[in-house]
């Protein structure tokens, strides 16, 4: 049998460094794609190195992939997030599409987040969802100029979640036997999270009452790793279309 080549987007750090790790040490192909340290170089919040992003994992993989992680984002409150997180995912999907299409067995993951669910900006979200980058990112920065700043992150998921259900049942994917997927992490251990607000203890008890996790805050990487893992593994054949929650029990704890 021929080895599976996986694509991971963010694979620098945090998520996609664990996820990267998991599937290379489990013998794996996995060509990591960021903006450093990463097999291929690409800066996702501009439509250039989408394409380049493309281009690139085209020629690194042959033409073929079987699975697709995307968790390439950011948290700063700018527009910048929305042509990352939602935009920049959109393309990563749709563009590595046909790679996938040529696996026996393709499978295709996003990482959103808990945080969709308890804030968002309708007019970030609809912009979104009408492909509309450039008003995406118009309302975005009138969001922060308004102090408002903090619902752009949410809204960038919500709006990913949304075209993610919409898509996943479509010809070009169900249809041509893609699976994909999403997983909503709540609060882990990552870097990026240290720097943001866990080594603040104000902030950090403001997250932690904001998104309670029974299971523990923050909760480990390593157990998304392993769920991105599975959802992208040919053992997975019958899940799509959904949003899984790895948040220690927040989902369930903030929407009873």
């Amino acid at each position: 049998m021929e080895t599976r080549t996986y694509v991971v987007t963010g694979a620098a750090s945090g998520i996609g460094a664990a996820t990267a790790d998991l599937l290379a040490k489990d013998g794996f192909r996995v060509i990591r794609c960021d903006v450093r340290d990463a097999d291929v170089l690409a800066d996702l919040t501009a439509p250039e190195g989408r394409e380049g992003m493309v281009s690139q994992v085209t020629a690194a993989s042959g033409g073929r992939i079987d699975g697709l992680i995307a968790v390439a984002g950011t948290g700063v409150p700018s527009e910048q997030t929305v042509r990352l997180n939602f935009f920049g995912t959109i393309a990563t999907l749709e563009g590595l599409r046909p790679l996938l299409a040529a696996s026996d067995a393709p499978r295709a993951v996003a990482v959103s987040s808990l945080s969709a669910i308890v804030a968002a900006d309708d007019a970030i979200v609809e912009a979104c969802l009408s492909l509309d980058e450039e008003s995406a990112a118009e309302a975005a920065r009138g969001a922060a100029k308004a102090g408002r700043g903090r619902v752009i992150y949410p809204s960038s998921k919500q709006a990913l979640n949304r075209w993610l259900r919409r898509a996943a049942l479509t010809p070009e994917w169900a249809g041509a036997g893609i699976p994909l997927n999403a997983v909503a992490p709540g609060v882990v251990d990552t870097e990026s999270a240290r720097k943001q607000f866990l080594s603040d203890p104000a902030t950090r008890a403001l997250v932690s009452s904001a998104m309670p996790q029974p299971l523990g805050f923050p909760g480990p990487v390593e157990p998304i790793a392993s769920l991105l893992a599975w959802l992208s593994a040919p053992d997975n054949s019958f899940v799509t279309a959904q949003i899984l929650y790895a948040d220690g029990g927040a989902e369930a704890a903030l929407n009873p």
